[in-house]
């Protein structure tokens, strides 16, 4: 990556066993796929209000966090560790979920908003925009009043398999960004768009 490497990489979700498959959780899932490739183990950290764990990606050394403060307090448990860390904004990668692309397109940047992402909106009022995220598709339902219900419940086995491929996509991203750069990491993730969709940039 040019300017500060990458050196945290959060995964937005909400604790507990009853969210563990939903579409919010998105975030939870990818950190642990890059937890489970590299073999690294998470533990509580309560003061961090966050589960944290070490792990080594194409030879960096990186942090991975899931807040357990719940998603729309995502904010603390980030600057938390941040701060504790001495972390630049510019070195923190927050994945989550994305209703406006659909189950299977994902998507890297740095800054922006919140696009009506609650837990996006406590980050960045919390931490400031800078940082690197990764938007996972999960689709939307079509109806804003049901986004609440859609995206706490389980998607359906075509969703949830296309999710998986885009989770696995992003997960081999990972390497390239630490020793390609962002701009090839972007232009392999942007390019693999499951048959039939289209996600805005």
């Amino acid at each position: 990556m040019a300017g500060e490497p990458l050196k945290l990489i959060v995964g937005l979700g909400n604790p507990g066993t009853e969210y563990a498959r939903t579409r919010h959780n998105a975030g939870f899932q990818f950190v642990d796929e890059l937890a489970r490739r590299s073999g690294a183990t998470f533990r509580s950290e309560p003061r961090h209000h966050a589960e944290l764990a070490r792990a080594k990606i194409a030879a960096a050394d990186l942090w991975l966090l899931k807040p357990m403060s719940y998603m729309n307090h995502s904010g603390d448990p980030v600057r938390s560790i941040a701060s504790f860390y001495k972390l630049p904004l510019e070195s923190i990668l927050v994945a989550y979920d994305e209703l406006d692309f659909p189950a299977g397109v994902v998507r890297l940047k740095q800054g922006g908003g919140a696009a009506g992402h609650n837990g996006m909106r406590d980050v960045i009022a919390q931490m400031g925009d800078a940082f690197w995220r990764l938007r996972i598709g999960i689709g939307h339902p079509g109806d804003r009043a049901r986004v609440l219900d859609y995206v706490l419940g389980r998607p359906s086995a075509t969703d949830a398999a296309l999710i998986e491929a885009a989770l696995t996509a992003a997960a081999d991203s990972v390497p390239v960004l630490l020793n390609e750069g962002a701009q090839i990491a972007m232009n392999r993730l942007h390019g693999r768009d499951p048959a039939g969709t289209v996600a805005p940039e």
